[in-house]
């Protein structure tokens, strides 16, 4: 049953999707047809629709339903429920993606596109699992959404001029990211001038080990203690920080989620104390993410993060995150893991791990571009975080009837 929301010049009904576009399930193609060598048409599962694109072909026969082309919008049917415009070539259906069939008569498919996913998490976030959760077309179909109608009829323009507002505020957010990517492609290029490729080393810079970088004293590079050292029952609310993995994301500080150790246990552990300007690494999951420590006040590290105390008068702490980030070192760090006894890295993988070092008023004038690089990116994301925070406030206004009167 339709139930009327709000009234206004335009009539604003609660409808279920279906009676406007229906789910087509992909199809279940015969992996001994899939290939990686181009041969076929390209076969959208649900990981390609996250990069918008597949590297699997599928070179037998197919029924043209099936058949995806650029601007369809797809469903994932496993893991995170979240609506995707397809923009790459034409590509096939396969099994647990579902494509949205729309009636345009009635709707206009951008319009769903930009409401329905609000829809789909609050579907996630209801659905039990034990692995990884699961949608139907059914539910998909069941969804219900607010459709401006003008005489009794879906109100095409109405639709049309609230995708057209939504459109322009998520044009400002892709300009505000595309202006952050392009600020790391800087620092990249940068990096490169000055200092060349690591890999081939053109302007013959000495190359030392990672330990010969650090302070000549014990402790200098050190992982954090072990689990028999530190365990979860002495975790308290607050007290000295407890830094673990997940504080270093993408090479950046993560302060959430922090955990906390007495001052009688921080004297116990005070060999593992991390200060501003140290690197910490990651050395297990994510392997070689770096960070350097912001000023956070006493903390200690955990058992998966080691921490690098720099020679500050030999080598600079930006210059050395960046060649650490480098697939120069990165490759260094996945070769010698490969071979460990234990997966993940270890200290002494680390300490031999070998890196290019240039002068260090070079370093130094590098890490000067740095840090106004850095400032720049954090003008973009506070901007970033505004738009976000208009476009979030404009669908709101759409769900409930109130972006166009």
């Amino acid at each position: 049953m339709k139930q009327q929301i709000k009234k206004s010049s335009i009539e604003w009904k609660e409808v279920v999707l279906s009676e406007f576009a229906k789910c087509l399930n992909g199809f279940a193609f015969k992996s001994e047809k899939f290939n990686d060598e181009k041969k076929g048409i390209p076969l959208i599962r649900i990981r390609n629709l996250f990069n918008g694109k597949s590297e699997t072909y599928y070179s037998g026969e197919y029924v043209k339903e099936y058949l995806v082309n650029q601007g369809d919008f797809l469903i994932g049917m496993d893991g995170e429920f979240k609506i995707f415009e397809w923009k790459s070539e034409k590509a096939l259906l396969n099994q647990r993606v579902s494509k949205l069939l729309f009636d345009k008569e009635k709707i206009t498919p951008k319009y769903i596109f930009y409401l329905i996913n609000q829809k789909l998490k609050e579907i996630e976030d209801k659905t039990p699992f034990v692995t990884v959760k699961h949608i139907s077309s059914k539910q998909i179909e069941s969804i219900k959404i607010p459709l401006p109608f003008r005489n009794g009829h879906p109100d095409l323009e109405t639709q049309k001029q609230i995708v057209s507002i939504l459109e322009k505020a998520e044009q400002l957010k892709e300009k505000r990211k595309q202006a952050i990517k392009l600020l790391d492609e800087y620092v990249k290029s940068v990096f490169n001038e000055m200092f060349g490729d690591p890999s081939i080393n053109p302007k013959k810079w000495s190359i030392k080990t990672i330990q010969e970088v650090a302070l000549d004293k014990k402790g200098s590079i050190r992982m954090g203690p072990f689990g028999s050292q530190l365990k979860k029952h002495e975790l308290v609310t607050e007290g000295v920080k407890v830094l673990w993995i997940e504080n270093i994301v993408g090479n950046k500080f993560n302060p959430g989620g922090t955990k906390y150790i007495t001052e009688e246990k921080y004297e116990q552990l005070k060999g593992f104390t991390i200060n501003k300007g140290n690197l910490l690494i990651t050395m297990m999951g994510t392997i070689g993410r770096v960070e350097i420590v912001p000023d956070i006040g006493k903390a200690i590290i955990s058992s998966h993060l080691l921490k690098i105390e720099v020679n500050n008068k030999i080598c600079d702490p930006i210059y050395l995150k960046k060649i650490i980030m480098s697939p120069f070192v990165q490759n260094q760090f996945k070769d010698a893991s490969h071979g460990a006894i234990m997966s993940g890295l270890n200290g002494g993988i680390i300490k031999s791990t070998k890196i290019p070092l240039p002068p260090l008023p070079l370093q130094q004038t590098f890490a000067s571009i740095v840090e106004h690089v850095e400032k720049l990116k954090e003008k973009q994301n506070k901007s970033l975080q505004e738009i976000e925070q208009l476009f979030n406030a404009l669908m709101q206004k759409a769900f409930n009837g109130e972006l166009v009167k």
